[in-house]
């Protein structure tokens, strides 16, 4: 038998003692903290629009592209990383990670240029995303048409 083998127990024990402690709790409250505020955050953008006359549909516009404004804004100042770094998915759930995740390539790759660097990877991310909710609606569409 080989002096290398350890035997599964003993390799079990050897991966508990060594692996990191698990933060889920930690890392949770993080995550509702920040998602919670960046809801907060567009709850006031929309208050303010509603207050400033805009309709509901107007309001809800604007409240999207002001978010995704900052998203990118945060991403292009690099911000946006370190509160993904803190906040984990509390930072990709609303609408700003999307944001993020489209400006995110196309800095990134900004050096290749305007055309293959910019144009090539911007969508790198949120193609797959584009692509798979555009499909998903046809076919719903077309299912709930056919069966009305």
């Amino acid at each position: 038998m080989d002096d290398t083998y350890i035997g599964k127990e003993k390799y079990k024990e050897m991966v508990k003692e060594t692996a990191p402690k698990s933060k889920t709790t930690a890392n949770s409250f993080r995550a509702f903290i920040v998602g919670g505020g960046i809801c907060v955050i567009g709850q006031i953008i929309h208050n303010l629009c509603l207050s400033a006359g805009a309709g509901r549909d107007s309001a809800g516009t604007y409240t999207a592209v002001v978010l995704i404004f900052l998203g990118c804004l945060l991403t292009g100042l690099g911000i946006y990383d370190k509160i993904g770094k803190f906040a984990g998915a509390g930072s990709v759930v609303p609408i700003t990670g999307f944001a993020n995740s489209v400006s995110a390539p196309a800095i990134e790759f900004k050096k290749e240029g305007y055309v293959l660097g910019v144009g090539a990877k911007i969508f790198v991310v949120a193609g797959p995303v584009i692509v798979y909710g555009t499909i998903s609606s046809i076919i719903v569409g077309l299912i709930y048409y056919f069966t009305r």
